[in-house]
């Protein structure tokens, strides 16, 4: 498996997604969905933390735990620190959609959902 997404990467994926923008919060990038925080870092750090239920934090945790910890602070929440080096770019896709997911509004993200159900009838 293709590992080492970079920053760079990882804010291309932050900003694909629908309705997002990056923040500069606490010396950080922070990625919002209507003004709400889903994932951030720093472009200098070899770390991000991503929004996600206690259930996938343990899970990650558990599936790699040299690429996926708890995030300080966070963490009881479920946010969890990813090691960019330890992660490839599927990965990457999915805990940022998801941690896009539980942040947006749920009527957001019902119509990317029924926007990418079309997509794929045609």
């Amino acid at each position: 498996m293709l590992r080492r997404v970079t920053f760079q990467q990882f804010r291309r994926l932050c900003l694909s997604m629908p309705e997002s923008e990056e923040v500069e919060t606490w010396g950080e990038a922070t990625f919002r969905v209507k003004n709400r925080i889903f994932a951030m870092g720093s472009l200098d750090g070899g770390y991000v933390s991503v929004k996600a239920s206690l259930d996938d934090q343990a899970g990650l945790v558990e599936m790699d735990p040299k690429t996926f910890s708890p995030s300080a602070y966070t963490g009881r929440f479920g946010w969890v620190r990813v090691r960019l080096r330890g992660i490839g770019a599927e990965l990457a896709d999915r805990v940022v959609t998801n941690a896009w997911k539980r942040t947006a509004p749920r009527r957001l993200v019902a119509d990317c959902e029924l926007r990418a159900q079309k997509a794929l009838r045609r």
